[in-house]
């Protein structure tokens, strides 16, 4: 989970000192110092989550701004970096996107936002790994046409809010978060402050994510923090909430040699994309498209309680290795070891008995379903 990386070199996030206060275990992630866990620990910051409503802090984050003369120009430009629909993108909603290399395979996983007034055509919301923004940053800069720029944000800081009871939380403060759906933002005031709300997260759960001013962020935690319905999450229930909501962590599940159809997020890819092409290895990934790929992300459930991290070889029974665990570790929820890894396409069947080698032992594991956890992500009555 940590980087290892001297204390003195780290960056703070807003809520730094809000941290330490609050008892957190501090640790070197992406260049900052981040909290892993709090007093109550990693297991019972996960089941808060699940049951009531978490807060995390994600201001390591990058978030920016693409600006061009109108939509359109705005969203080709983007198009022309990832395999997603971001002209037919509507006012207010937000897409889950990834940069692509020349060789098709993954420069970081990111999400946009169109914004939800009409006054502000032309621009898109980006919010992209911590790890990876400077470079994100850079290959735009150097790719994007001269009449479409990017405008970094410094002194904006993100707080996440996930849980069954997040949104009635926030919505206390803002009013207006109650009335998102799914994948929608918009710009609202928390307590007379302005934020942009986005419905949305990274644990399976319902939830928000707040952009809000770096100076306002700790009496916006604060405020959160009073309410009974929330507790503060460190990265270490992060990690295992988002492995059973099968989500992949850039760096670890995807990386530049990986595309999304071997990764399994071609959800990313609308119809238009996946047929007229146009963005970076549009060769490689329409062909694994009709094909299917010569290897696959899966999720793999293990016999027995063992855990399987990463790095862990995964192998036909008694037999040769076929590939690696990519992310693994005790799922509370489900109450057993989990894991996600990459096997060759016709051993990807859900079902597939298979072993995963751990300290020279092999532990029974089969092929799973993701998510191992149902998401729970808000889906607005029909009227």
């Amino acid at each position: 989970m940590a980087d290892a990386v001297a204390e003195t070199d780290l960056k703070q996030t807003s809520l730094h000192d809000l941290h330490v206060e609050l008892g957190a275990r501090m640790v070197p992630f992406a260049g900052y110092s981040m909290p892993v866990q709090y007093k109550a620990g990693i297991m019972a910051e996960h089941q808060q989550t699940r049951t009531k409503a978490g807060l995390f802090d994600v201001s390591h984050m990058g978030q920016a701004i693409l600006i061009g003369p109108d939509h359109e120009t705005t969203a080709r430009a983007l198009e022309a970096l990832t395999p997603s629909n971001f002209v037919e993108l509507g006012h207010g909603r937000q897409r889950y996107t990834v940069l692509l290399n020349d060789e098709g395979g993954i420069i970081d996983d990111l999400m946009v936002t169109r914004p939800l007034s009409e006054d502000e055509d032309g621009k898109l919301m980006l919010v992209v790994n911590a790890a990876c923004k400077d470079a994100d940053y850079a290959h735009f800069q150097a790719k994007l046409p001269d009449n479409v720029r990017l405008e970094v944000i410094e002194d904006r800081a993100l707080i996440a809010v996930q849980g069954p009871e997040a949104v009635a939380a926030v919505a206390t403060h803002a009013p207006q978060a109650a009335d998102l759906a799914f994948m929608s933002g918009a710009p609202m005031e928390f307590d007379g402050i302005a934020c942009h709300v986005s419905r949305a997260g990274y644990t399976g759960e319902d939830g928000v994510e707040m952009s809000v001013p770096a100076g306002a962020a700790e009496a916006i935690a604060r405020a959160l923090l009073a309410d009974d319905r929330v507790e503060p999450i460190g990265l270490g229930a992060r990690d295992s909430l988002r492995l059973e909501a099968g989500l992949c962590l850039y760096g670890h599940d995807i990386d530049q040699t990986t595309s999304p159809v071997e990764g399994a997020i071609t959800f990313c890819m609308q119809k238009r994309r996946r047929e007229e092409g146009g963005f970076p290895g549009a060769d490689r990934i329409q062909a694994e498209l009709k094909d299917g790929p010569g290897r696959v992300r899966v999720g793999l459930t293990l016999d027995g309680k063992a855990p399987a991290r990463e790095g862990a070889e995964i192998a036909l029974p008694d037999g040769p290795v076929i590939g690696t665990v990519t992310s693994g570790g005790f799922a509370p929820t489900v109450g057993a070891p989990i894991a996600m890894g990459y096997v060759p396409g016709d051993q990807a069947a859900v079902g597939t008995k298979l072993d995963l080698i751990v300290r020279g032992r092999r532990l029974a594991a089969t092929v799973a379903d993701m998510p191992f956890v149902p998401n729970r992500y808000y889906r607005k009555p029909k009227s």
